[in-house]
């Protein structure tokens, strides 16, 4: 059957990758600040872990390097190394890029952080600019939304908070 279509036999290489991670809530005392996407959050209680555990910058790290083929971000900030302790997570989102963009370009990344609180609406603008910052892209390649789990799992108790990436390349090149 005849449809009357052209097909381009130009190859164009596209990846998707999926990142997720999740971090528990710290106790108050702790003093731990609450970062996510590169923003410092009013909130009682920030998160356990090595860095400054942004769980939405590192779900979007692990986007990209799943994208790109590559480890995890474990691989490349482990948390045994004392470098990497605080550290800035979209500073290792830049690095990361950096290390990527020979072969591939960002073409946009969606990413959604799970928690019952605080609610991320009145902080997204400045998490996709920051995201975007670092990906070397526009602040409209970069999606960013929150949900809460209906008070189900680990972060419907306020456990702690969780977040999903996805992130597609385009290859540069022969990548």
């Amino acid at each position: 059957m005849e449809l009357g279509l052209k097909i381009s036999r130009a190859r164009t290489t596209f990846r998707v990758g999926l990142g997720v991670d999740v971090h528990a809530f710290a106790e108050a005392e702790d003093g731990r600040r609450l970062v996510l996407g590169g923003v410092e959050i009013p909130h009682e209680r920030g998160l356990i872990g090595h860095s400054d555990t942004d769980v939405l910058a590192h779900a979007v790290t692990d986007a990209l390097l799943g994208a790109a083929g590559l480890e995890d971000i474990g691989h490349y900030f482990p948390d045994t190394d004392e470098r990497f302790k605080d550290a800035d997570s979209v500073e290792l989102l830049r690095l990361i890029r950096a290390l990527v963009e020979e072969n591939w370009a960002v073409v946009n990344v969606d990413a959604v952080v799970i928690c019952e609180r605080p609610k991320i609406r009145d902080h997204r603008d400045a998490m996709r600019a920051n995201l975007a910052t670092a990906l070397g892209v526009e602040p409209s390649q970069v999606s960013v939304r929150g949900t809460t789990s209906e008070k189900l799992g680990f972060t419907g108790r306020g456990e702690g908070i969780a977040a999903q990436a996805v992130c597609l390349l385009e290859g540069r090149g022969d990548g």
